[in-house]
């Protein structure tokens, strides 16, 4: 009984002090779709304790009421074994709350989130590709990349478009959102939008090996002005990424935070191709000549690898 009341205790500082600290990040939404995500968060413990909180209540009620003890007045029916009615109470409501109500909730946010958070702002592309154990992100429409860390302007959506050019990850930031696996070969698409200027924790959270509990990143958020200073300042200041860097960068081992001024054209595709993609998924920011380059990559690449076939017949 001790060791219940305790385990009871902690549940409930857990659920009513969390969002005392900021270090339960996923309890403090910095942007519109973590924002989205924390209600319908709460709505569920909301929900669930609907149909908890009573089942507790019920189980000490029926507990004290009808435990064996001297005086106890409560009817004694050995022969009484099951109630049509109360067990259809005890099933259908929370079959409406959980499947129903809750179901339903969760659908209709996560198609929400399918969309990018604002429709009137123009969007931020940044592609992002896993490595052993490193984070690289490109910005296409700037020609800039960076290792480990991101800087993003304030209210403004971001499409993270993400992939693997290692085991499988998962890319998130807790304040800004949900996470969405990395996977070779695929392009996955993430919108998130940060509300305030900031950093913001970054990790993977999909084990990877020895070095996973290093693969963290930083998330920076600025003003538009900020963000378009800081990027004139990589073009002037950092190095270009080339191939060798890339190749060098996806060995295993761990990096500091780097900054490139120039990426070579079409690498993020090139991943995705190398690792097994057949085309690029479809997202909002795609480019009708991108879509074709990556078509005529994967050609080659098919047609590369009948001639070896052939060739070893």
């Amino acid at each position: 009984m001790h060791i219940s009341k305790l385990m009871i205790l902690s549940v409930f500082i857990t659920i009513f002090l969390a969002g005392c600290d900021s270090r339960y990040l996923i309890l403090n939404p910095q942007g519109a779709v973590a924002q989205k995500e924390y209600q319908l968060i709460i709505f569920s413990i909301i929900l669930c304790a609907i149909v908890v909180i009573p089942v507790l209540g019920l189980l000490v009620y029926i507990v004290l009421r009808y435990r064996d003890k001297p005086g106890n007045k409560a009817p004694y029916r050995p022969d009484w074994d099951d109630s049509k009615r109360l067990e259809f109470i005890w099933w259908v409501i929370p079959i409406i709350i959980i499947i129903g109500i809750l179901g339903f909730a969760t659908a209709r946010t996560t198609y929400d989130l399918v969309d990018p958070p604002e429709k009137d702002v123009k969007p931020l592309t940044i592609e992002v590709t896993s490595l052993d154990w490193k984070w690289l992100f490109q910005y296409p429409d700037q020609d800039i990349a960076t290792v480990n860390y991101v800087e993003i302007p304030k209210d403004v959506p971001v499409q993270f478009v993400l992939t693997s050019d290692a085991p499988m990850n998962s890319f998130w930031v807790p304040e800004l959102g949900g996470q969405l696996y990395t996977m070779p070969g695929m392009a996955m698409g993430l919108w998130l939008q940060a509300d305030h200027k900031g950093e913001y924790f970054g990790s993977g959270a999909n084990f990877t090996g020895k070095g996973f509990a290093h693969m963290n990143f930083k998330v920076k958020s600025t003003s538009t002005k900020e963000f378009n200073q800081w990027v004139k300042q990589v073009k002037e200041t950092a190095p270009a990424l080339t191939k060798a860097d890339y190749n060098s960068l996806a060995k295993q081992g761990l990096s500091l935070e780097k900054s490139y001024s120039t990426i070579p054209k079409g690498l993020f595709q090139e991943i995705v191709i190398k690792n097994g993609g057949q085309y690029y998924s479809q997202h909002h920011h795609m480019k009708n000549e991108d879509m074709k380059t990556m078509n005529v990559a994967s050609d080659e690449q098919t047609h590369t690898q009948h001639e070896h076939q052939e060739g070893g017949k």
